[in-house]
């Protein structure tokens, strides 16, 4: 398999997952790529959401937000279409992740597509943020 179809393979994986995140709920680019593993992290899932096409309709995108819950894309497009689907923001205008942030997909699911799940969360963790100082 050469660099294109790997590359191509993954991105099909990465639809995949994101397609399971419900309505109501968000991801980050990190947790996607963890749920992917095989080589995959956060900025292959922002390429790989890049380069869907004319597939925006049928892949949720909007629900992949970044580690903060900071939308990563430009314009109101991406707000609005999570607004509509009753995920709320916060004053510095994250998504509360608290709240609205997916715990992965089931095992089942998982293992019968060849998938990880993810590592339970303590209730109140929001994200895994880095120290500002």
């Amino acid at each position: 398999m050469d660099q294109a179809e790997a590359s191509y393979a993954l991105y099909e994986r990465v639809y995949q997952v994101v397609s399971q995140v419900p309505a109501g709920q968000v991801t980050t680019y990190g947790d996607v790529a963890q749920v992917v593993g095989g080589g995959c992290d956060g900025r292959l899932v922002g390429q790989a959401l890049g380069a869907m096409g004319a597939r925006t309709e049928q892949v949720p995108w909007q629900r992949v937000v970044n580690r903060e819950g900071s939308i990563s894309t430009r314009g109101l497009a991406q707000r609005a279409l999570l607004e509509a689907e009753g995920v709320t923001f916060d004053a510095a205008e994250r998504v509360i992740l608290a709240q609205h942030r997916w715990s992965g997909p089931d095992a089942e699911w998982a293992a019968q597509h060849g998938f990880q799940t993810l590592p339970p969360r303590d209730a109140g963790e929001q994200a895994e943020q880095l120290p500002l100082f």
